[in-house]
């Protein structure tokens, strides 16, 4: 119990010499911490390093469980996913052989019928790649300038298009350049068929970026995103050309979005699908022409015819 009590005591002592002097003994830590690391740099790098040396393999070491767990939780969740995908696809494939097997049939089935009707097939088409080199994008003509011409094969009514569908047609036609009259034109006009409702309608521009469907004779089945292709009425075109889907239907005016962009447009096709058809352009003057008109040719003296007497 003495001993207890001695101990008791001689703690509370240096607890108490601890507390008077502590502040001392702080400042005079510091101040040694500072000393040394005046005294000697090189030292402390050298300490820094050892003890980066030591606990880089340790941190190394503990990272790579880390990053083991996070390659296979990565590998899970590509496996989900992969899975949903592989999901999908079967999906997507089982609807497309359904579809295969209709083509099939209803290829079969037009084959028979062509026969029954002795149905000929019209000429093949022909086509032309040429590149744009002008545009007129005024407030009153919307139409492009093509490096091809008469020596080509181009002719007036031919279809030009791009990639995507129908971007308008050719309206003159020089020895070695063509115009084409855009879809957008406020003078363009086009027969038309909305592809789901078979509904026939003219295409006709209004120099907008969006020609309207006019002369339609319902509107009520008509909906956005229905494809709008040619009709093939008037001759012009053939069936089936795609134009544009129906951009919007609001207040009774049907706008559509052409299909072909001619914004930074470079090359194009003309083609020649062989029909002669109603639309038909200007002929473009050859060069030598322009100028003022020549005089009219001299008038043939009357031959005098000698009346026997």
């Amino acid at each position: 119990m003495a001993l207890r009590n001695s101990v008791a005591q001689t703690a509370a002592s240096v607890r108490h010499l601890v507390q008077r002097f502590s502040l001392a003994l702080l400042v005079a830590a510091a101040a040694g911490t500072m000393l040394v690391g005046k005294a000697d740099t090189v030292l402390l790098e050298r300490v820094r390093a050892a003890a980066l040396d030591l606990v880089t393999p340790l941190l190394e070491a503990m990272s790579r469980p880390v990053a083991t767990v996070n390659d296979f939780i990565a590998t899970i969740e590509d496996l989900a996913d992969l899975r949903a995908e592989n999901a999908r696809l079967r999906e997507e494939n089982a609807r497309l052989l359904a579809w295969q097997s209709v083509a099939r049939r209803l290829e079969v089935e037009n084959g028979e019928l062509r026969g029954l009707l002795n149905f000929k097939e019209g000429p093949q088409a022909t086509f032309i790649t040429a590149r744009v080199v002008g545009e007129s994008g005024s407030a009153f003509v919307r139409s492009m300038l093509l490096n091809v011409g008469r020596r080509a094969g181009v002719a007036s009514g031919q279809a030009v298009v791009t990639g995507e569908g129908l971007i308008g047609r050719i309206t003159e036609v020089g020895e070695g350049w063509s115009r084409v009259l855009l879809l957008s034109d406020l003078s363009f006009r086009l027969p038309v068929l909305v592809e789901r409702t078979r509904e026939r309608a003219i295409l006709t521009g209004d120099n907008s970026p969006m020609p309207k469907l006019v002369m339609t004779q319902s509107v009520v089945g008509i909906q956005a995103g229905d494809r709008i292709i040619t009709s093939g009425h008037g001759g012009s075109f053939p069936v089936g050309i795609p134009v544009g889907v129906v951009a919007s239907t609001a207040d009774g005016s049907i706008r559509v979005k052409p299909l072909g962009e001619v914004v930074r447009l470079e090359f194009v096709r003309v083609i020649d699908y062989g029909i002669t058809g109603l639309v038909t352009g200007p002929a473009a003057a050859p060069p030598e022409t322009f100028g003022p008109p020549a005089p009219p040719p001299a008038a043939k003296p009357m031959p005098t015819v000698n009346k026997g007497r």
